[in-house]
């Protein structure tokens, strides 16, 4: 996947969308549903974008959708390519270099992630603010290509900090305004920060994995997101990075874990996290404007 390969996949795209994108939005397990929300969308199977993977996945429809969040254009990703798939880690990161060279400067990456801390309950939202990249491969391992990025990207701020600024006080005023609608009885944290660790998949982790996960300092793992936050840093994308907690992990509860149940825990936080995201899209989209 070079990168004549990324300007025909968009220059395909520019002539389906027909308009500037603003904002790239990768929607992982169960969370497809957000896509639904956008104003004057144009659908593109990914068969038909040069050069796209297929997503294989239940619960990734497979497909980009461009539309409007309030004025605000948006890239969204239906269903992300994993590593797990048999996909080479160039074809997992292409969409994020193709939005590069669309000229998106924010990329928001959600997933679907497993707690490793009982304080971490199923259904909370975690705001990403560093990773650990357990894959055992490297996003950029192999030649580089200056027109992407530098050969030795700096990964001290890979998600940003202002936007991470922007999610907890629009997470804030959601929390409020649910409690005011009569949504919610007690203004609980919708957001809360902790550090993601991205191991290859796509078997769940053992129990002792997940001690050692632990005692590394991660809040939750998963099996995505990290690949394409690592190119996006590489081509000065700005990133904003959120785990909705699906189950909690291996050898914490005696429970058996199931793709159906981070589905279903998908689904029903699926009106707060939309929420969310319209409101972090918009605020973006504002702070752009001026």
């Amino acid at each position: 996947m070079n990168y004549e390969n990324a300007v025909e996949a968009r220059d395909f795209i520019n002539s389906r969308a027909g308009k500037k994108i603003g904002i790239a939005l990768v929607l992982g397990s169960g969370l497809g549903g957000f896509a639904e929300e956008l104003d004057e969308k144009v659908v593109i199977p990914y068969e038909e974008i040069p050069h796209f993977a297929l997503s294989t996945v239940q619960g990734h429809a497979g497909q980009l959708v461009v539309g409007d969040i309030d004025g605000v254009t948006v890239a969204v990703q239906q269903g992300r390519f994993h590593y797990y798939e048999g996909y080479d880690i160039k074809q997992v990161i292409f969409p994020m270099r193709v939005f590069g060279l669309l000229g998106v400067k924010n990329a928001i990456l959600t997933n679907a992630a497993g707690s490793v801390l009982t304080s971490f309950k199923q259904g909370r939202l975690m705001l990403i603010r560093d990773h650990i990249n357990l894959m055992g491969v490297s996003t950029l391992r192999g030649e580089n290509d200056e027109r992407f990025g530098p050969r030795f990207p700096d990964l001290t701020n890979v998600y940003d900090v202002g936007l991470q600024e922007i999610a907890v006080q629009e997470a804030h005023k959601l929390a409020k305004q649910r409690v005011k609608d009569g949504l919610d009885k007690k203004r609980a944290p919708i957001l809360r920060r902790g550090v993601y660790c991205a191991l290859a998949g796509p078997n769940y982790e053992t129990p002792a994995e997940v001690r050692l996960i632990r005692m590394l300092g991660a809040t939750a793992v998963g099996m995505s997101t990290v690949p394409e936050a690592i190119a996006a840093r590489h081509q000065g994308i700005k990133v904003l990075g959120i785990s909705c907690i699906t189950n909690l992990a291996a050898g914490i509860t005696n429970q058996v874990i199931d793709h159906n149940e981070v589905m279903e825990t998908g689904e029903r936080v699926g009106e707060k996290f939309k929420a969310l995201l319209r409101r972090i899209i918009r605020r973006i989209g504002n702070k752009k404007q001026k």
